[in-house]
């Protein structure tokens, strides 16, 4: 910690969902540390189904858990205050600071409850900037959200409270990234572009220098420069963000790290359920070498399967009816006769049990199960949130817990606080097969159930393969992105004299523009940065290591104080840019700064 006593930030927002903002957040915060700054990842708000439980027993988005692995922090409430666990399409559970406070509708959450939490996430942020060298804050979809703006707590409302200069990411394996950056920009009011600072491409296949005129002419369109061309990698396996939007079906994950060490393989199917959460369960299991992973909605997929994995859901009661109406439910009764191997986790742990009852959840009351595990589950109003540590299978097992059903165990063997029945296996203990020891063990019983002449690698270190794979998203910062430029961004603040791109946002109520663009000259010092803080204000924060300084000036000579008027106009040194140049320069901005 240096002694000007407050960290720099920079926000990493996109284009759209799924554009690269949870990998690119994750890349910088591994590369920072590695360079020796102290830094911690922020997502003000997450909507996710896959979550998980720190050591205060705080439940935040794996995501940003993931994150604070590549900044080497532990995680914790403060990185993700605001969690959105969706139930349904229009309804989702609202925890606060790491504890479910209640279940809202969208129209109820952006109709006033998410303005008033803004506030809870800017003091979260200080908090973690007041401890750190360097906060990575992340935002949720597109910034250019302009229906969700005046309730924005994820991007550019928290970007503006905190002063953040902004940094948006675009994937242009997607097609479309050039229209996406100038649209992403020209739908913002001038005080929001005011903070966004340029863009970063994410991957991009071929050869860069083909991409580099287009990169001119964005340029040339938008007075903001591209601070890198990140290429596609493969095999990555980081903790995907949302289990709600993401169609898993048919998807495949295995390992591309080595061949099988016995002779078969095991072929694993998941049942892709609705509200399907932490499916990031198996990727363990695909870590291994000769295991197949993938996730299934038909019976008859599940027919070559040597294990069938029931994963945790937001939707128990919802999730037994999908299987029963799919005719998986009869397949799971058939492969347990068997003695052929299921596991249930979490949610699918309840619903391989005799009897649910439920008021709290989907309030269907009592609802007859599977019947697979002598189990009755109770919902309860309170929720479990937890992280164990047992053994099984004589392995050291960790796990975490996130449920509002209580297990009655009425028989079977004792498994990890659930229990097992012949083949078949329930627990709620999320994360547990990434203890190598008992997964292992695991596989083995699961080859053997299954007659396969499957062999665990005796060498595969999950928590091994997950640094390297947060070394890989460092390295494709450090190799693929201008480095001294993010430097100077997270240390200075938004560069000034940053253009405005018509036509901009419609106004927010209560402020008084026309057709979004800048009614005149007087608002010089519209930034919309808090004039209590340092970002935006031409005072450099110094993140770095004393002995890594660097010695360049900071080159921006105007205070970018918020104006706190009712009038939002544009400033008299920022000109509009009408369009595009006839034909692109020759020179690439990859390398070269801005403004």
């Amino acid at each position: 910690m240096t002694s000007r006593g407050r960290g720099g930030g920079l926000l990493i927002a996109g284009t759209t969902s799924d554009a690269g903002k949870s990998v690119v957040t994750a890349g910088i915060c591994r590369w920072l540390v590695r360079q020796g700054v102290k830094v911690a990842p922020f997502k003000g708000q997450n909507m996710s189904l896959n979550s998980f439980v720190t050591r205060q027993g705080a439940e935040i988005g794996r995501a940003q858990a993931m994150q604070a692995q590549a900044a080497r922090v532990e995680p914790s409430a403060l990185m993700n205050p605001v969690l959105l666990k969706p139930g349904s399409d229009r309804s989702s559970q609202v925890v606060l600071m790491g504890r479910p406070v209640g279940e809202m509708s969208a129209r109820g959450y952006h109709g006033g409850r998410q303005q008033t939490l803004l506030a809870t996430v800017v003091e979260c942020l200080e908090e973690l900037r007041a401890t750190h060298d360097a906060v990575i804050c992340e935002g949720a979809g597109s910034p250019a959200e302009i229906n969700l703006r005046r309730t924005d707590i994820v991007n550019m409302g928290v970007a503006r409270a905190a002063g953040l200069p902004v940094l948006v990411v675009g994937d242009i394996d997607r097609g479309g990234v050039f229209a996406s950056f100038f649209g992403t920009t020209a739908l913002l009011a001038a005080e929001d572009q005011r903070l966004v600072a340029g863009y970063l491409i994410n991957k991009f296949r071929g050869d860069v220098s083909l991409l580099e005129p287009g990169l001119d002419m964005l340029h040339d369109l938008t007075g903001r420069r591209t601070f890198g061309v990140l290429p596609y990698a493969h095999g990555l396996g980081i903790d995907e963000e949302d289990g709600l939007r993401v169609s898993l079906r048919g998807a495949v994950r295995e390992s591309v790290t080595a061949p099988p060490v016995g002779e078969d393989v095991l072929r694993v199917a998941v049942c892709a359920l609705p509200l399907m959460s932490n499916f990031t369960d198996v990727d363990a299991l695909a870590a291994e070498p000769g295991v197949l992973v993938r996730f299934v909605d038909r019976p008859e997929e599940l027919a070559d399967a040597d294990l069938v994995i029931v994963p945790g859901t937001r939707g128990t009661v919802r999730a037994l009816r999908w299987l029963q109406e799919r005719g998986l439910a009869g397949e799971l009764a058939r492969r347990a006769a068997a003695g052929r191997p299921v596991l249930g986790i979490c949610g699918g742990f309840q619903l391989l049990g005799e009897h649910i009852h439920d008021e709290v959840e989907s309030k269907a009351g009592s609802v007859t199960g599977l019947g697979l595990l002598p189990v009755r589950v109770r919902f309860a109003v309170e929720k479990t949130l937890a992280r164990p540590v047992g053994s099984a299978l004589g392995e050291r097992v960790e796990g975490y817990e996130i449920h509002h059903g209580v297990a009655e165990v009425l028989g079977g063997e004792p498994f990890l606080a659930g229990c097992r029945l012949g083949q078949v296996w329930g627990t709620h203990w999320h994360g547990s097969l990434e203890s190598d020891g008992f997964r292992r063990q695991f596989l083995r019983e699961v080859a053997r159930a299954a007659g396969r002449r499957f062999v665990p690698a005796p060498d595969t270190s999950f928590a091994a393969l997950r640094e390297e794979q947060l070394d890989r998203l460092g390295d494709l910062i450090e190799e693929h992105a201008d480095t001294d430029a993010l430097l100077r961004l997270i240390e200075g603040g938004p560069p000034a004299g940053l253009p405005f791109l018509p036509p901009g946002a419609p106004p927010l109520p209560g402020v008084s523009t026309t057709g979004g663009r800048p009614k005149g000259p007087a608002a010089t010092e519209g930034a919309g940065s808090d004039p209590k803080t340092e970002a935006g204000t031409g005072t450099a924060t110094d993140i770095r290591p004393k002995d890594q300084t660097d010695t360049r000036t900071d080159t921006r000579t105007e205070s970018q104080t918020e104006a706190r008027t009712e009038t939002v106009t544009e400033p008299a040194s920022t000109q509009q840019l009408p369009g595009p140049s006839p034909l692109p320069h020759t020179h690439s901005h990859i390398s070269q700064e801005a403004g």
